[in-house]
């Protein structure tokens, strides 16, 4: 009666790990994107995302990032693959600690806090400190605090969604690239998925199609879930390249637009990434432009990098535009659809999705097989009242 037990529909962070710890478990799992991911359509792409365990977003989060780097670290051994660097994160922010940022107003005191509890090893840092042990931070004001994770750092998101699609490849995953699915419907014990191809019948569904998720899925969901552009900017270095930096988030004002991050430059790319996040106007995954402007870039330096990071010059060696899926309180989705009991919902990533996806992907394999995660509780598309 059906194709698969299972079909993941999107593929990039959630969906490929989702697909992977479903066929390393055994289940016959077909994975649909309608890309060949890794690509860069979505939200998944940029050569690298941050990763910290001392997650000021929220403490229910912190299991998932750190089964994740146990998850990389797993992959990394049977692969060859380098996934995940962990070269250190450094959260700056006024020292009245209040900089908001992904919606959370004390972010920097909420990130001390889940260390705190979760015992993971941090250091907190004065403004002497932080000038000593990071002299190309040359902005840093009098009363700055910072938060430095050692265990922090970044992963490479496309290599991570290439290696965990091979290895669902090797333990038996079907995949069907380059296919759009253009509509879901219950059936009799599963789900019909009609695609611009053959249709697939699925006992159960899991749909993590990002920006792609509200017009798929429907009530409630085209209400609850919006998409912002963001951009990511590379800048020429004017210094020597330093393995030692860690990422670091800055917050240097009140509002969650009023920071910005970046990473250590990569071996022989002679460029450092930055960007910021934006949140002024919403877009669609059609829509998006995907063209990034050299005033966009330039007003980004001024505002964020200029003053702030030494040995950073103002020219562009390159720009990308990526999606941000966006619930109104800036948390995660992980729950069964409220009118399709065989779908399962992985969305919004929210802009600080891909560090928990390798946990999130094991998690969601469990549930949709066996079921009763009391870890999802917090993440229910109830709390919104539908």
């Amino acid at each position: 009666m059906f194709d698969h037990e299972v079909a993941v529909i999107g593929l990039g962070a959630m969906g490929s790990a989702v697909l992977y710890q479903l066929a390393k478990a055994g289940v016959d799992a077909l994975g649909i994107d309608r890309f060949a991911p890794p690509h860069v359509q979505g939200s998944s792409h940029g050569d690298t995302r941050i990763t910290r365990m001392a997650v000021g977003e929220g403490e229910d989060y912190v299991p998932f990032v750190v089964r994740s780097h146990a998850i990389w670290k797993e992959l990394e051994a049977a692969t060859g693959n380098s996934l995940l660097n962990e070269c250190g994160a450094l959260i700056v922010a006024p020292g009245d600690l209040k900089s908001s940022h992904h919606g959370k107003p004390d972010f920097l005191a909420r990130t001390f806090a889940a260390a705190e509890r979760f015992a993971i090893p941090h250091e907190r840092l004065e403004a002497g400190q932080i000038r000593a042990r990071f002299p190309h931070l040359s902005g840093i004001t009098n009363d700055a605090i910072a938060y430095f994770e050692p265990g922090g750092g970044f992963v490479r998101p496309e290599l991570c969604i290439e290696t965990q699609l091979g290895e669902a490849r090797r333990h038996g995953a079907h995949l069907k690239t380059d296919t759009t699915v253009l509509a879901i419907e219950a059936i009799d014990g599963g789900v019909r998925i009609e695609t611009d191809g053959a249709a697939i019948r699925a006992r159960r569904v899991v749909v993590c199609a990002g920006a792609w998720n509200a017009a798929l899925l429907g009530a409630p969901f085209d209400d609850l879930l919006s998409v912002n552009r963001q951009v990511l900017h590379w800048f020429e270095l004017e210094r020597p390249e330093s393995a030692s930096e860690p990422v670091i988030i800055w917050m240097h004002g009140a509002g969650d637009s009023d920071y910005f991050y970046g990473f250590p430059p990569l071996p022989g790319e002679g460029a450092q990434k930055f960007a910021t996040e934006t949140y002024r106007e919403t877009t669609t995954a059609d829509a998006i432009d995907r063209q990034v402007l050299p005033a966009e870039s330039a007003e980004f330096f001024r505002t964020h990098i200029a003053r702030r990071v030494a040995g950073v010059g103002p020219r562009v060696v390159k720009a990308a535009a990526c999606l941000y899926t966006m619930t109104p309180d800036r948390g995660f989705i992980l729950d069964w659809h409220p009118r399709m009991k065989d779908v399962f919902v992985v969305s919004a990533c929210s802009g600080h999705g891909f560090k928990h996806s390798a946990g999130i992907g094991e998690t969601v394999a469990r549930e949709v097989t066996r079921g009763g995660e009391t870890e999802l509780r917090p993440f229910t598309v109830s709390r919104f009242g539908r």
